[in-house]
Formats: C-alpha cells, sequence, structure tokens
C-alpha cells in the first residue's frame, strides 16, 4: 500500500515558526519538571500532557480526522496513568497513541494493524534524525530560492546591518573608555561558565526537542507493505481435505484424553501416583499446554484458511469447532493449574501475567475460529487481537499487579493460619510501595508470633522509609501520597533516612561475621624442640595436665610451670637464691618430661617424648 511521502515541502505540512514555537514551549515545560522541581515520578505524565497539548495545537489536521481523535483520546488516558502511578507499560502506550495521532492525518483511510507497525516502526527510527533531514531540506529549500533569484526578507536587509552594528561597537568602546561608570558595567557582564550541571541540562533540552519535533512534525514511509488476505486454497506439501479430516480427528481424541486427565487429576476424583504432589503437577503442564494452544493455533492458520476447499467442508467445520474448544478447554485447564500451584505458594507479578497471557490465548483461539465460520479477512484478525490486547495493556497501566501480589501472599500465609506457603518477606521488601499497606495490615493483625510480628515491623518501616524517601525526594507519586497517609496514619512517621542495615530482608538481625585467624605469636627466641611460635601457650598459661611416668603432679590453670630454664637469674624458679631467699621449687625429675597436651596437639613435629624438657624464654 502507498503511503504519502515523507518529503513533503516544509510549507504543506503546516507552519514552521508554530511548531517551533510549541517545541519551545514543551522544552520549558520539561526543563521546569525535569530540571527545576525534579519531579521524576508524576511530572512524567504532567510532561506528557503538556506534550499533548503542544501536539494538539501545533497540529491543525488532527481536528477533522476520526482516528487521531481516538488515537489523542487513547494519549490522555496513559497521560493520567502516568499522573497517577508512573511506569514503563504507560510511558509506551502513550507514545505509540502519539504516533498513530500524529500520522493519521497524513496516512489514508483504513489499514489494519501491520501497516500501522510499519508506518510507527519507521517514525521511530526517523525520530533520531527528524532535526537533521528537516534542516537539510531547508538549506536546500533555500539554496534553490537563491537560484532562482528569491531571497527572504532577513537575507534581503542583512547587508544593511553591517555598516550599524561595526559602528555601534566602535562607539560603545569609546564611551567604555571615557566614563568608568559605562566600564564597570560592560565587566561584569561574561560568557555562561560551562560547568556539569550546564552540559546536563543543555542535553535534556537536546532529548525534550528531539521527542517534540518528531511528533509535531512527523513523515510516513514511500510505501509499507499490504497484509495477505490469507483466503482461498494453497498449495501446502501433504496437507489434502482427507489429511486434515484424519488430523482433526486424531487431534480430537488426544486433546479428550488430555483434558479428562486434567479433570480428574486437578478436581481431586482419582488421586496422583505415588510421589507426585499436585503443584507438581500443575507446574509441569501450565506453559506447555499454552504452547500446545498456540501451535493449535497456527494450524488453523495455514491450513484452514476462509474460502478454501477445507475450509467450506461441513464435516471439518464441525471438527475445528470441538478442537477449538478443547483448545480453550485446556487454556482453562492451564489457568486452573497456575491457580493450584499459586495456592500452594505464594502469588508474584509474574505469575499474574502470566495467567492474562493465558486469557489472551483463549480470547484469540477463539477469534481464529470466529474468523473461518464468518469467512473474515487476515486484517479483521489482526485488528480483532490488537484491540484485546490493547484493552488489557491499558487497564494494566492502572492495577498494581504488585499490590495484587502483596495481599493475597499475606492473607493466605502460613503465619495467619492460611493454607499458603510461609510468607516470603524479602519479595515484599522487592515490591517497596506496593507492599506497604499489606504489611501495615498484616502487622495489626492479632495472633501473631511475636518474632514474626518483630520482623513485619522491621520490614514495614524499611519499606515506609523508602516511600518517604521517594515521596520526599525526587519520585514523587499520586498513588504512593495515598499510601504513605494511611500508613502514617496507622503506625506513625518513619524517617526517611532508616534503612535498617543491621538487618536481613527478612527482618532478621544480620548475623555476625566469624572471626578467624590465629593467636599473635609469643615474642623471643624459642629453643629447637620447641614447636612453632604461634601454638605457643600464652603467659600464665599451661595445660590443665602434664602428665609423666616419673609422677609429677599435675598442675593447675595459672600455676607456675615445673621448668624455667630460661629465666633470670633472679627469679625464684631456677633453684638458685633470690633476694637472700633459697628456692622453694623441687627439682624436675629424672628423665623425659612431654610437653604440654596443648603443644603436642598443635605440634607438626612427630608426637614422641622430648628428650629435654621445653624453654621458653620470657
Amino acid at each position: 500500500m502507498v503511503g504519502r511521502s515523507g518529503r513533503n515541502n516544509l510549507a504543506a505540512r503546516g507552519g514552521v515558526l508554530v511548531k517551533l514555537v510549541a517545541a519551545l514551549a514543551v522544552i520549558i515545560a520539561g526543563d521546569l519538571i525535569f530540571w527545576r522541581y525534579t519531579q521524576l515520578g508524576s511530572g512524567f505524565g504532567l510532561f506528557a500532557a503538556v506534550l499533548l497539548g503542544a501536539i494538539v495545537a501545533a497540529r491543525a489536521g488532527l481536528v477533522s480526522n476520526r482516528m487521531a481523535w481516538g488515537a489523542a483520546a487513547i494519549a490522555a488516558l496513559t497521560a493520567l496513568a502516568l499522573i497517577f502511578d508512573p511506569g514503563p507499560l504507560a510511558a509506551f502506550l502513550f507514545l505509540v497513541a502519539a504516533g498513530v495521532m500524529t500520522l493519521a492525518p497524513l496516512a489514508a483511510k483504513g489499514g489494519d494493524g501491520w501497516q500501522w507497525f510499519q508506518r510507527l516502526g519507521y517514525h521511530g527510527v526517523r525520530a533520531f534524525f527528524a532535526p537533521f533531514l528537516d534542516l537539510a531540506l531547508w538549506l536546500k529549500l533555500r539554496g534553490k530560492q537563491r537560484r532562482m533569484g528569491k531571497s527572504g526578507r532577513f537575507t534581503r536587509h542583512l547587508p544593511a546591518l553591517v555598516l550599524p552594528l561595526i559602528g555601534s561597537i566602535a562607539f560603545v568602546t569609546l564611551f567604555a573608555a571615557a566614563n568608568p561608570v559605562l566600564e564597570s558595567w560592560l565587566m561584569r557582564l561574561h560568557l555562561p561558565v560551562w560547568r556539569e550541571e550546564t552540559i546536563a541540562r543543555m542535553i535534556i533540552w537536546a532529548l525534550l526537542f528531539w521527542l517534540s519535533w518528531s511528533l509535531l512534525r512527523p513523515a510516513l514511509p514511500r510505501r509499507v507493505a499490504g497484509t495477505a488476505e490469507g483466503r482461498g486454497d494453497v498449495a501446502i506439501p501433504g496437507v489434502t481435505p482427507q489429511s486434515l479430516r484424519l488430523s482433526l480427528v486424531a487431534f480430537n481424541l488426544l486433546f479428550l484424553m488430555q483434558n479428562g486427565m486434567d479433570l480428574v487429576y486437578l478436581s481431586g476424583l482419582t488421586p496422583l501416583p505415588d510421589g507426585m504432589t499436585l503443584a507438581e503437577y500443575a507446574h509441569r503442564g501450565a506453559y506447555p499446554l499454552i504452547v500446545t494452544a498456540l501451535l493449535a493455533g497456527l494450524f488453523t492458520l495455514i491450513t484452514l484458511r476462509p474460502g478454501s476447499t477445507s475450509a467450506r467442508d461441513p464435516f471439518v467445520r464441525r471438527l475445528l469447532v470441538l478442537w477449538i474448544a478443547q483448545n480453550i478447554l485446556l487454556v482453562g485447564s492451564s489457568i486452573e493449574r497456575t491457580l493450584d500451584y499459586i495456592s500452594v505458594y505464594s502469588l508474584t507479578q509474574w505469575r499474574i501475567a502470566a495467567l492474562v497471557w493465558m486469557a489472551l490465548v483463549a480470547v484469540g483461539l477463539a477469534l481464529i475460529c470466529w474468523r473461518m465460520l464468518r469467512d473474515k479477512n487476515a486484517s479483521w484478525l489482526i485488528n480483532a487481537n490488537l484491540l484485546a490486547t490493547g484493552i488489557v495493556l491499558l487497564g494494566y497501566c492502572f492495577v498494581d499487579t504488585g499490590a495484587m501480589a502483596a495481599q493475597w501472599n499475606v492473607r493466605h500465609a502460613k503465619e495467619v493460619g492460611g493454607k499458603g506457603a510461609a510468607l516470603d518477606l524479602c519479595y515484599l521488601d522487592t515490591l517497596r510501595g506496593s507492599a506497604l499497606l499489606p504489611l501495615v495490615e498484616l502487622e495489626g493483625r492479632e495472633g501473631l508470633a511475636p518474632a514474626f510480628r518483630a520482623r513485619v515491623t522491621i520490614v514495614r518501616n524499611k519499606v515506609q522509609s523508602d516511600v518517604t524517601r521517594d515521596q520526599t525526594r525526587y519520585f514523587w507519586t499520586w498513588r504512593n501520597a495515598g499510601r504513605l497517609a494511611k500508613a502514617e496514619a496507622a503506625r506513625g512517621k518513619v524517617s526517611p533516612d532508616d534503612h535498617s542495615g543491621d538487618y536481613q530482608c527478612d527482618g532478621n538481625p544480620i548475623p555476625p561475621v566469624p572471626i578467624t585467624g590465629s593467636a599473635a605469636p609469643i615474642e623471643g627466641p624459642v629453643d629447637g624442640n620447641a614447636p612453632p611460635a604461634h601454638i605457643l601457650p600464652q603467659a600464665g598459661e599451661v595445660a590443665d595436665a602434664v602428665a609423666s611416668d616419673g609422677g609429677v603432679t599435675r598442675s593447675r590453670r595459672g600455676d607456675t610451670p615445673p621448668t624455667c630454664a630460661n629465666a633470670q637469674a633472679t627469679s625464684p624458679c631456677r633453684g638458685g637464691k633470690a633476694a637472700g631467699q633459697k628456692s622453694k621449687t623441687p627439682s624436675p625429675p629424672p628423665g623425659p618430661v612431654p610437653p604440654p597436651a596443648k603443644v603436642r596437639e598443635h605440634s607438626t613435629r612427630s608426637h614422641q617424648p622430648a628428650k629435654e624438657p621445653l624453654h621458653v624464654s620470657r
């Protein structure tokens, strides 16, 4: 299908000056929101609303286009979602709706989702180069006018400005030399300092201009590929009316067997085989069955095209309707399996998304069957599926699946008497603001174990502190403002700097780090028969018992060791006189004295009795 060329004349697409003014207004609004007030939360929604208003004001062709108004309404809804609770999905849908709105007046009426996918893809790629392309086109037009002897008003009057400017500069210089006051004024004038903040701010301006300019001055590709009708007979090796009948009969029997097994096992009519739990049975089949349903839809699209000989066969049509119905029942079984798995374990955002995806697969299968029965073309099927997906995604922008998961887990956790698994407080901590009110509700529930309640309080304090910090500093959102007000009314305010650094994500205290390493070595020389210094007993320590064949009495902890060979001369343990006194220390018995048990345990030498007593210098 041929669209309008993207190289339209500048004048044909509206006044450039009006669009420059609109782009400047968008830049000013973005600077105030993102730089001056640093609102990176709901500020995205305010900026989206300003951008939408600038597009409507600068694009005169939007008023008379019905499709453009529909896209503008969707863009306004997504901008409202960004104000309420900003997220990547709402931002993506806003850009898609704004792109459709600005391209609709240029595109031919009609067209399906596949053609619009090509247009939006071209628009997205061209957006990176749109200012340069328009600048090149403007220079080309100016050169053409110059060759034709035509020039703009500014070009015609430019030579007349040279003499006044030069003369004014010369006189101002002379006046400054003669007038100290004027000279001081001129000295105060200086160029702006190029700091990191200035460069970052100009980068933001450039990005805002790029975004607004691509939407204010769009362009369509020269051509877009049309959508295949997908009708009539097509030669496929091995595919005949007879093979299709046999295939549908076999497929129906196989699907009947699988659906029957799911019915008896998931409903509890028949016990599962030994060693298999319901959660395992449910989890193993949830996603493979969805793939099976997708393959069934693909088989129908390829082999049973509307208007084909097989599609007109009444027997084949009945078999197909029965098979599609069994596929939808199979998708329902996958949903039931996922719900059973959730009831045993827990609910997460990804599992909610999986349930929504399964529902969309069931809708797609029903639309495929309806298309064949009503002889619809491929464009109808694409648009119908896109409409169903768009409704789901648009609703997803206003629903907080994180809060849904947190609420379900809190009410069905094992700690509150539910049938679910133990509450994963670390997962609730990752949900941040979405889990705040469920944690407040759980903390106030009666009958909780004191230790578990203390952990919930710690996690709730951390989450509330994080939300308070975001709300008061740089990421204020409308939804979290309401949550924080309710939490503060129930549990009081929490400092934004309370990070609960001494606790883990589940509220348990961080275990102390074990101290590893050996004791400090004893300084001083050790004789050759002694063990290494780092395993010697410290001063004042001896083994609890020293065994010897000679029957030496056991020394108590802290007593003087039996031998002090390296003691000082004045020490009473040397067996001589010290300060005029005789030593009362008994002489060591003859024979070898084994090393203390503590030393022997760590020594790397052989455990033979030492030939000499152990001597350690003080």
